[in-house]
Order: C-alpha cells, then structure tokens, then sequence
C-alpha cells in the first residue's frame, strides 16, 4: 500500500522491450533506494511494480503486457521521468489517502492553467468512471494523492489544484494539454458506491411471478 506522496521524478536509464514483458530500469536517489530488495514493491507513475533486480540505486522492473496498455508506462523511453513512491511500512504516516498502484486507465489533461503559484489542471475521463470521482474526495493522480476540486460527471471532466511543493516532486508542473496521466480511484468510494448499486439493484430487481 502506498500513501499517495511522491518522493521525487527519477529518470528511466533502460528500457528493453520483449514479447509481453517490458523491462525497465530507474534511476532513484541513493536515499529512496536504501534497503530496497528483490520482490519488494514500488510505484512507478503510480503503477504498483515489483523489483526485479538492483545494483546501487538503479532499480530494474517488469511490466506486463496490459499494464503497458491501461497506463502511461507504454510510453517509457530512456530519459523520461518518472514518479516513485516507496510502499508503506506499518507506523509510516499517511500523508495522502490509501493508494495501492491499481490504475483503472488514464485521463487526459483538457486544461491547464496559473493562479498565481498554484496549477491548475482539468482532466477528462470516461463519463461511467465520474460516480467515483466526487468534488473533495480523494483521486490519485500518477500516483500522488490529490483531493478534487469540481467534478462535471455529464462531461466526464474534474480539476485539480497543485501547489509549488507537488509541483516541485512530481511531473504535473510539465503536463500539457492532451497528455496521459494515470488515474486510481478511491478505493473507500469505489467500495461505498458499488456496494449501494447493488442493494438498489437488489431491492428494485423484478421478483418471480410480479
């Protein structure tokens, strides 16, 4: 489980595309690589990874074939950067909301624009995904913990507001319109609006011989 707070944007030092598995390495800070091991699991753009293989602070990864397509690590290429979180360990602080790097797909950044030193991004997303996107609720963004400004759920569109600190350890101070980011719900409003769907389904559904 992650918390959502980024700890910084690394760069993709490798990247070595085979027949349904994509290998990629990163380049962490010797700080955010202490004590990494094999099998442990960090986020990467918000996609949960496990390590495959470390030396020093270049930590490599695998990604499978669907995980490429329902997320921006399709677009890897050596130089890019990338967001990284850590997974939690118990007595860590939750600085964010519980993130566990299960992307449903991506958005699209529709606007962006400045107030002063805040940013502010509109993100489009599939209509049918807006139940779970509720003004001040939580959404994770890349990987980072970001609370909703409005929500349009008939255009299928939300913002954000950024501060200069998330702008400074994350990629969004350089998203533009029409860019990818990767977009994980709220798994508490995900649980609380499925579960009354289906009592209502349940209740209204059309009993035998009515």
């Amino acid at each position: 489980m992650y918390s959502g707070i980024t700890r910084g944007v690394f760069p993709v030092v490798s990247v070595e595309r085979r027949t349904g598995v994509t290998r990629f390495t990163v380049a962490l800070s010797e700080a955010l690589a202490s004590n990494v091991e094999l099998g442990a699991s960090i986020a990467v753009d918000g996609v949960c990874l496990t390590v495959v293989a470390f030396e020093g602070p270049r930590v490599s990864f695998e990604s499978i074939a669907e995980t490429m397509a329902l997320s921006t690590l399709g677009e890897l290429h050596v130089g890019r950067g990338v967001s990284v979180e850590r997974s939690c360990k118990l007595g860590d602080e939750l600085g964010g909301h519980d993130v566990f790097g299960h992307v449903s797909g991506t958005g699209v950044v529709l606007a962006r624009g400045l107030v002063g030193e805040q940013l502010d991004l509109t993100v489009g997303v599939p209509p049918a995904w807006m139940k779970y996107i509720l003004a001040k609720g939580f959404i994770a963004l890349d990987g980072s913990s970001l609370t909703v400004g409005s929500a349009r759920a008939a255009e299928g569109s939300f913002d954000v507001h950024l501060i200069p600190e998330t702008q400074r350890l994350t990629n969004f101070a350089r998203r533009q319109v029409g860019d990818r980011l990767n977009v994980e719900f709220d798994p508490r409003t995900v649980a609380i609006v499925d579960t009354v769907e289906r009592v209502m389904a349940e209740r209204f559904a059309p009993r035998a011989g009515d």
